[in-house]
């Protein structure tokens, strides 16, 4: 790994909490106008974007390539239209993305989105373990909805501080624990993944 693939990485990591947080303090000040806010952002997510982009060039995961694209169009258009609801319903819109991207790959005949990451590690995979992987593509599907959904209800309803705490800290914590669990279940579900062998 180079050094421009780390510092990349290391931005997106940045962006991904700073977001939030740089839209709730940008806003919360009378001085500062949606569009200062969304070239600030510009400035930080744009790196991560291209580094999202670079990694969603697999022929199977070129869907993911619209979520940094949607992020920059939202925040290039909140520049064009100085529009405050804009950045607050970046969120939303980035989880209405992931829940196309992974849900149209559950059309019979169709990869389900998480066996296409397990393929990435794993290209022979039994028949149970496609079962699992349709399983949690669905179930994502769910998270998704209702991040998105929560989300929404707290841009329209809430106050800014919990917006900022939600998108910036909880809703990734959330994001972690589906991944544990997964990974915690998995584990049982396919005891001899443990012991290196390929197929359930």
């Amino acid at each position: 790994m180079n050094a421009w693939t780390i510092l990349l990485r290391t931005l997106a990591a940045v962006a991904l909490f700073v977001y939030p947080v740089f839209v709730w303090l940008g806003l919360s000040t009378t001085e500062s106008s949606p569009r200062f806010v969304a070239l600030g952002l510009l400035l930080v997510i744009l790196p991560a974007a291209f580094l999202r982009l670079r990694r969603s060039n697999q022929p199977h995961l070129k869907g993911l390539a619209f979520v940094p694209l949607t992020v920059v169009a939202i925040l290039l258009l909140t520049v064009a239209l100085d529009a405050r609801g804009l950045i607050l319903l970046t969120p939303v819109l980035t989880n209405c993305v992931l829940l196309f991207a992974f849900g149209v790959t559950l059309r019979p005949g169709s990869m389900p989105m998480i066996e296409r990451f397990a393929r990435l590690q794993q290209k022979d995979l039994g028949d149970e373990q496609r079962a699992w992987c349709r399983l949690w593509t669905w179930i994502w599907c769910a998270f998704f909805v209702f991040n998105g959904a929560t989300a929404g209800a707290l841009a329209a309803f809430a106050p800014m501080s919990w917006w900022a705490f939600y998108n910036g800290m909880l809703c990734y914590a959330l994001i972690g624990g589906v991944f544990l669990l997964e990974w915690l279940l998995r584990r049982r579900r396919f005891p001899q993944l443990r012991d290196g062998k390929a197929n359930a």
